[in-house]
C-alpha cells in the first residue's frame, strides 16, 4: 500500500460499487469493521491506518435508517483517527424529496442530513443526480454533484434518428437536457398535479412525441406510479418505442410489476441502489463506478473533475 495512495472504504448499503471503483483504480478496498450489537447499535472500527490520509466512505442512504446511521458513524471514527480529508461519497442521497417546506409544519429532511453529514466530520461531499440540485447549497463543506447521463447515453448513442428526451417534470429539465445535448435530441415536458406523496395525476404533454422514439429520464423510481403514468400518456399521444433511464432504483412496492406490465421497451438503471431480488427482463444496470473513481482520483490529486459534471452551462 502506497503512502499516497486514497483509502476507500465501504458501508453495508452498497459494497458491490465499492468493489468496482477499487478495482477501476487498481486500488484494495479499505479494511473496517462493522457490526451491530444486540439491541441494534452500530459499531465502527477502522483496521488500518488512516493518520493523514484522503479517506473516501461510499454509502447510500436509503432506506433502512440504519444506512444513513452507519454513515455518520464511520464519519466520525475517520475524523476521529486524524485522517487528512474525510469524502462522504453518497451515490444516492436519501431524504433528498424533503428538500423546502411545501406545507405548514413539516421538516426540510434534506437540510437536516446534510447538517448531521457536517457534523459528522465529513470534509467533502459527492453524489450523483440529486432530487434537487439545490441540495448542494445545504452544505457547508466542498461539494460535488455529478450527472449520470454520461453512463446512459451510450446505450443510444446512433440508434435513433428521432429521439425525444422527456422529462416527468418541470424540475427534471436540467437533467434531460443533459441527455438531449448528447444525444442531439429534442427535449418535452410532462406537466402533472401531485396530490398526495407516490401519486402523480399526469395533466399535460409540452412538445411533439407522436411517431418518436422516446427516452424518458428521472433521477429515481420510487413505486413507479408516476413513471408508467407517464409512459400511458406519451403512448396515447402517439409515442412509438419508450425507454427509461432513472439514476437511483428504489423500486419499492409495486414498482417492478409496474414496469412489467407497463409498454415500456427497457429501463435501464444505476447500481448506486443494488437491486437484490427485484430484478425484471426490461431492468438494466449500468454502473456508475468508473464516474465515482475518476472523481476520487481527481479530488484525490486536487485536479479538476468539472468534466464530469456534464452539464449545460448556458
Amino acid at each position: 500500500m502506497e503512502e499516497n495512495e486514497p483509502r476507500i472504504f465501504s458501508g453495508t448499503s452498497n459494497p458491490e460499487l465499492t468493489e468496482k471503483i477499487v478495482d477501476y483504480l487498481g486500488l484494495t478496498p479499505g479494511k473496517v469493521a462493522l457490526k451491530q450489537f444486540s439491541d441494534g447499535e452500530i459499531w465502527a472500527k477502522y483496521k488500518e491506518n488512516i493518520r493523514g490520509r484522503d479517506v473516501f466512505i461510499v454509502q447510500s442512504t436509503m432506506p433502512p435508517a440504519e444506512n444513513l446511521m452507519e454513515l455518520l458513524i464511520m464519519l466520525d471514527a475517520a475524523k476521529r483517527s486524524s485522517a487528512k480529508s474525510v469524502t462522504a461519497l453518497i451515490p444516492y442521497f436519501g431524504y433528498a424529496r424533503q428538500d423546502r417546506k411545501d406545507q405548514p409544519r413539516v421538516a426540510i429532511t434534506a437540510k437536516l442530513i446534510a447538517n448531521l453529514i457536517t457534523a459528522a466530520g465529513a470534509s467533502r461531499f459527492i453524489s450523483m443526480d440529486l432530487h434537487a440540485a439545490q441540495i448542494q447549497g445545504f452544505f457547508d463543506i466542498p461539494s460535488d454533484h455529478l450527472y449520470s447521463s454520461p453512463i446512459f447515453t451510450r446505450a443510444f448513442q446512433n440508434k435513433f434518428d428521432n429521439l425525444a428526451v422527456v422529462s416527468p417534470d418541470v424540475g427534471g429539465i436540467k437533467l434531460a437536457r443533459s441527455y438531449a445535448k448528447r444525444l442531439n435530441a429534442e427535449i418535452v415536458v410532462i406537466d402533472k398535479r401531485r396530490p398526495e406523496a407516490n401519486k402523480a395525476e399526469v395533466m399535460n404533454i409540452i412538445g411533439e412525441v407522436e411517431g418518436k422514439d422516446i427516452l424518458l429520464v428521472d433521477d429515481m423510481i420510487d413505486t413507479g406510479g408516476t413513471f408508467v403514468s407517464a409512459i400511458d400518456a406519451l403512448k396515447q399521444k402517439g409515442a412509438k418505442r419508450i425507454f427509461g433511464a432513472v439514476t437511483h432504483p428504489l423500486l419499492s412496492g409495486p414498482a417492478v410489476e409496474r414496469i412489467d406490465n407497463s409498454e415500456l421497451e427497457k429501463l435501464y438503471v444505476s447500481d448506486s441502489i443494488p437491486l437484490g431480488n427485484k430484478k425484471s427482463s426490461k431492468i438494466e444496470v449500468k454502473s456508475c463506478s468508473e464516474l465515482f473513481a475518476e472523481s476520487i482520483i481527481r479530488i484525490h490529486r486536487k485536479e479538476s473533475i468539472s468534466s464530469l459534471f456534464d452539464i449545460d452551462k448556458s
